[in-house]
């Protein structure tokens, strides 16, 4: 028989949770009504269903429920975020044109920022050290100058690096600016509390804490209150920032994710650092000069980001491993793999990045996927360098 493959490429998404399944299923079958057909029951009964998962995602991060808006994703969270603050405060004749954020961000992140520039506004793309972190020397000169918003990002999506968001939010407020976090890849992995630290809008994604995929929320701040312009027009459900038919089911099942994380994060979090430390200490072992990125930085314990040596090439090395569903640290467009970003932005050399695999543990990993997978691992760098070197001698 033969074997399962072993995922292990949890930053891109989770499986869902098979107790988010089972409470998301009643609203795909049984309750399928409209959560605004308040006039009978079963969509009051969908109604009151989506009020008890936003209660349950905004726990998550210590906010009050009408501080959450529900939305497709952490990429329209973001868009929402950064667009919808600009575009309020110009609507306001507000004179701070300033934008600031990090070149690590993920490219929703990125791309919004730069379009901003097209409507008047200026985009301030921050470097990052050779560890992923934002130097506050950096970010204090930076808002020097008025500045109207801050997005940093709460935990990388592919070196798993935790930024100082206590202390970055506190410079953007004391500069007047307001502050906005991608958490797509920190909820249920790092404490997040609106409450201690002064978030004016955070971005969650259901599919990477093991909910469902096409379901996120923004967190938007009531008091002092924060007020954004929607992106498009509707019916002005979700306070009239995200019109739209809510998707009952999969809010549900988010709001059953949002719940686990808070009850189990830390029990994840517990696990995936033992299952890292001894994927790392396995591979280590079996492949010398095997380097781990970023590895001074504060991190999630489930993400590793691993440079092969020996000129190995990171696509090369998935190939070779069929049976381990992993990821590397490149984004590929339709005429070649480039570098990853992320890894340039650390200082990276193109090759060094060309042979960088992205791993991610998730809450269903066990001991033996890591020993599995780091034997994998080891294999296809072995095969991957001895071909290497054959065409190199042919040559």
């Amino acid at each position: 028989m033969t074997a399962a493959p072993i995922y292990l490429d949890n930053h891109a998404t989770t499986p869902p949770d098979p107790r988010v399944l089972a409470a998301m299923r009643p609203f795909w079958e049984r309750c399928f009504a409209n959560p605004a057909s308040v006039e009978h029951a079963l969509g009051r009964e969908a109604e009151a269903a989506v009020e008890e998962a936003r209660a349950a995602v905004a726990a998550l991060i210590g906010a009050e429920p009408g501080e959450i808006v529900f939305t497709s994703g952490a990429t329209e969270s973001n868009n929402l975020a950064i667009k919808g603050a600009a575009r309020f405060a110009a609507a306001q004749g507000s004179e701070r044109r300033r934008i600031v954020t990090v070149a690590t961000e993920h490219k929703c992140v990125l791309e919004s920022v730069r379009e901003l520039r097209h409507e008047g506004f200026e985009p301030v793309v921050l470097p990052v050290d050779g560890q992923g972190l934002l130097d506050p020397a950096r970010l204090a000169e930076a808002l020097s100058v008025p500045t109207l918003l801050v997005s940093v990002m709460a935990v990388n999506n592919e070196i798993g690096v935790v930024q100082d968001l206590a202390a970055i939010a506190a410079a953007a407020k004391a500069a007047g600016a307001l502050f906005h976090s991608d958490a797509a890849q920190a909820g249920g992995r790092v404490p997040l509390n609106v409450r201690e630290v002064p978030f004016d809008l955070i971005s969650l994604s259901a599919h990477k804490m093991y909910g469902p995929k096409g379901v996120g929320a923004l967190f938007v701040r009531r008091r002092p209150r924060v007020r954004l312009l929607p992106l498009f027009s509707g019916g002005g459900q979700e306070r009239g920032l995200r019109s739209g038919t809510l998707p009952a089911p999969l809010i549900v099942g988010f709001g059953e994710a949002a719940r686990l994380a808070a009850a189990e994060g830390r029990l994840d979090e517990g696990r995936a650092a033992q299952q890292r430390a001894r994927l790392l200490a396995r591979l280590s072992a079996a492949v010398p000069g095997v380097r781990e990125n970023a590895a001074k930085a504060p991190r999630i314990a489930a993400n590793l980001s691993l440079t092969f040596p020996g000129g190995a090439d990171a696509q090369a090395i998935m190939a070779a491993a069929p049976g381990l569903w992993v990821s590397t640290g490149s984004a590929c467009s339709s005429a070649s793999v480039e570098p990853s970003y992320v890894l340039r932005a650390i200082g990276m050399p193109e090759a060094e990045a060309r042979a960088t695999l992205r791993i991610g543990i998730g809450r269903f990993t066990s001991p033996r996927d890591i020993d599995t997978a780091a034997d994998l691992l080891a294999e296809a760098w072995r095969r991957t360098v001895s071909s290497t070197v054959e065409q190199a001698t042919a040559e």
